[in-house]
């Protein structure tokens, strides 16, 4: 299995919050990979404008939110590539929530990108047994492919 995964910072001032796009679109396609997703993501960081306005036309609510998925191709096509989807990350959202949900900021952006990867390859958590699989799922590959080892103290999958 293999993806290939295009990462892009789109936001108008990127040094106000630096987010090392190459790593986090290393983590996505290592996840992908192990994940059983082959085809093509993308990883777009945005800012907070860029978010309310996704959030609002998407999912109907109101601000912004840390982080948006659109999974793409259900059915692969015989010799077409496929698009898994796309996804969109706020950093600013991300550090603001960061000491109340993950502990860093490095480890809510590491959240973030495989909590968005794995909607696109069809998890959800609207029940309690689909929680639990994509939380299972999120520290399998966070411990394996981010951390080396177990999460840190103070990591926290659900937010206070």
């Amino acid at each position: 299995m293999t993806c290939t995964v295009v990462a892009r910072d789109e936001r108008a001032e990127p040094t106000a919050v630096p987010v090392d796009v190459e790593r986090w679109a290393e983590l996505a396609e290592a996840a992908a990979s192990r994940e059983g997703g082959d085809g093509e993501l993308s990883l777009t960081f945005v800012d907070v404008g860029a978010m309310t306005e996704l959030n609002a036309e998407h999912m109907g609510k109101q601000g912004p939110t840390d982080v948006l998925s659109f999974p793409m191709d259900d059915e692969p096509m015989p010799g077409v590539p496929t698009l898994l989807g796309d996804i969109v990350i706020c950093p600013d959202v991300a550090l603001a929530q960061s000491s109340d949900h993950a502990g860093t900021f490095d480890d809510e952006l590491a959240l973030l990108v495989v909590h968005g990867l794995l909607h696109v390859l069809g998890h959800d958590h609207a029940e309690a047994d689909e929680t639990a699989l994509m939380r299972s799922r999120e520290l399998d590959l966070l411990s394996s492919l981010h951390w080396g080892g177990p999460p840190p103290a103070g990591f926290r999958q659900a937010q206070d």
